[in-house]
């Protein structure tokens, strides 16, 4: 009797083609999960998909697929990977590469193209897709022949995961998924040239130790690279050991203790009183795993003025970018930490502590909270509160997501995902999607704004046929809240179309078969959030909001981080 084979086997065995080798190089690489979006250009990888046991999240738009597989790969610190056909299937993804690329996110995207003889002659459905993602990946590959597939694909998730994350593009014509090919994979990766440092230079170290022993006002300032590296108990044991307060960037949150007394929050354009005026009033900036990006300096000239400058980075392209440091360092932060913890240091900070502390008690963040209406901050406080900082905390983009970064407390590393540099509306909700079937076990919200929520609001489908039990927080406040802001502060109160419409979400989350349910005060909040926590499917709440709160501190712009435009509550 002849064997029978499923259609996975068959590529294995039988006719290992282009695309069948594409998936037999995912499964030994160890993944489990990818996501995507079907189309003609792409069709063979979909078939050699077929019964090949890996799970496929069908989403309902490309970009969404790729904010779905930067939420797998930013809760589990695995390589995300999505499939997209040619043409509009691959420039669909241009936002996801350039908001992973910005957050330096590890995944690989693999896009069919037209077949070879026809690239350059405008097919149909026919992109450049390599060429238009040169400046929003870490590097990319168009595969010309079959038997380069095994390396290129190897490669692909080497230079993804390692050195600075990133995403890499796969792009594969169609008659080269479909060539035959001899199944091989080699283990080991090679690639002249491409030799990232890990371990930092133990005598740049010495005098790094030395410098923060003659400090007086030291100040550790942290960012993603601190995640990305696994390095958060070296942080904590290193500031703890050496009385040094710590300051974080957005992307930061979650590698260090919220509730820490040497902890001051974020710092930067919307950043807390004590972080600003401790990164303006320091004498030592220890730089870990960041970029100085304009959203932390504020004005370059006003930038911590009185302090030296130390930056450790995995990327030594980050150092004296922006900003000039006396002491550039290339290597694993995580590395760093620990080779400091067992150097020499002495640290005198009491009078520091001190003054640092009186600034987080003269302007603490807070909020005025009547019973009868709904502050957005009373939100996303109340979920801290219900989870503990427990959660996966995702974020949409606008006056939520900075609310979010003031008001949820994440307590481990993982746990606080937003988009950053690049700061996309529509990174969310799909993002939670991700972010979910990553941690199956953990509960996961996505916190979004009631225009954001709108940009791939078609995901409803997604977690409703797949049961993916997420929760949407829509803080609606009717506007498009942070423009809203600006146009009121700096354009003379002229709302130039920053009022926004929306639809019943309620009856939306219901029309695609998800609970929907609503709070338009306080009392009501804790009640549906609580309902929403107990609700084994995915839930969608909105949140009927003030409409006219904003986002404080704020560094205007062109102001250096002290130059803060404050709100006291009690007004």
């Amino acid at each position: 009797m002849k064997q029978q084979y499923t259609a996975y086997e068959k590529l294995q065995y039988e006719e290992m083609t282009g695309a069948g080798h594409v998936i037999q190089c995912l499964k030994k690489l160890g993944v489990t999960t990818v996501f995507g979006y079907p189309g003609g250009a792409i069709l063979p990888v979909y078939d050699a998909l077929y019964e090949s046991g890996l799970k496929h999240v069908l989403t309902r738009h490309e970009q969404a697929a790729i904010h779905a597989a930067e939420g797998y790969a930013r809760a589990s610190g695995k390589v995300g990977v999505v499939f997209a056909t040619s043409g509009p299937g691959a420039t669909n993804l241009v936002t996801g590469l350039a908001d992973a690329y910005m957050d330096s996110i590890p995944l690989v995207v693999i896009t069919g193209q037209v077949a070879t003889p026809l690239i350059g002659k405008d097919g149909f459905q026919e992109a450049d897709v390599v060429g238009i993602t040169v400046p929003v990946t870490k590097h990319n590959y168009q595969v010309r022949d079959v038997n380069h597939v095994s390396r290129i694909v190897q490669e692909a998730f080497y230079i993804a995961k390692s050195g600075r994350p990133g995403p890499v593009l796969i792009d594969i014509p169609k008659d080269v998924q479909n060539a035959k090919v001899t199944s091989f994979f080699n283990e080991e990766v090679d690639i002249p040239g491409y030799k990232p440092e890990f371990v930092p230079d133990s005598m740049k170290l010495r005098e790094v130790a030395k410098a923060i022993s003659k400090s007086k006002r030291p100040l550790l300032y942290i960012g993603g690279g601190v995640i990305h590296s696994g390095g958060s108990d070296e942080l904590f044991e290193f500031a703890r050991e050496n009385r040094i307060p710590v300051v974080s960037t957005l992307m930061g949150l979650g590698a260090y203790p919220p509730d820490d007394s040497l902890f001051l929050g974020m710092l930067g354009m919307h950043g807390t009183y004590a972080a600003n005026m401790a990164v303006t009033e320091c004498d030592l900036l220890l730089a870990l795993g960041v970029r100085f990006d304009d959203r932390v300096t504020g004005k370059l000239e006003l930038f911590s003025p009185n302090s030296k400058k130390v930056h450790i980075d995995i990327d030594s392209s980050e150092f004296h970018k922006n900003v000039t440091v006396e002491h550039p360092i290339v290597g694993d932060v995580k590395k760093a930490l620990h080779m400091l913890l067992h150097m020499s240091i002495y640290t005198q900070t009491d009078e520091w502590l001190q003054k640092v502390k009186t600034w987080k008690e003269e302007y603490p963040l807070s909020y005025k909270q009547k019973e009868s209406e709904l502050k957005p901050q009373h939100v996303i406080n109340l979920v801290s509160e219900l989870t503990n900082g427990e959660a996966i905390v995702t974020t949409e983009v606008g006056q939520h997501q900075m609310w979010a970064a003031h008001f949820y407390k994440a307590r481990k590393p993982r746990t606080f995902l937003t988009s950053g540099g690049l700061g996309t509306m529509g990174f969310g909700f799909p993002a939670a999607i991700g972010a979910k079937l990553a941690k199956k076990e953990e509960l996961v919200i996505c916190i979004a704004g009631d225009a954001s929520f709108q940009m791939n609001i078609q995901e409803l489908q997604t977690i409703a046929e797949n049961n993916i039990p997420v929760k949407v927080f829509i803080i609606n406040n009717k506007f498009l809240g942070m423009v809203r802001q600006w146009q009121e502060m700096f354009y003379e109160n002229r709302l130039s179309e920053s009022k926004i419409g929306s639809p019943d979400f309620v009856k939306v989350a219901e029309a695609y078969g998800v609970k929907g349910l609503r709070a338009t005060n306080s009392t009501e909040a804790k009640q549906v959030m609580l309902e929403a926590f107990a609700y084994e499917g995915p839930v969608v709440v909105d949140f009927c909001v003030e409409e006219g709160e904003n986002v404080f501190p704020m560094v205007p712009p062109n102001k250096g981080n002290n130059e803060m435009i404050m709100k006291r509550w009690e007004e």
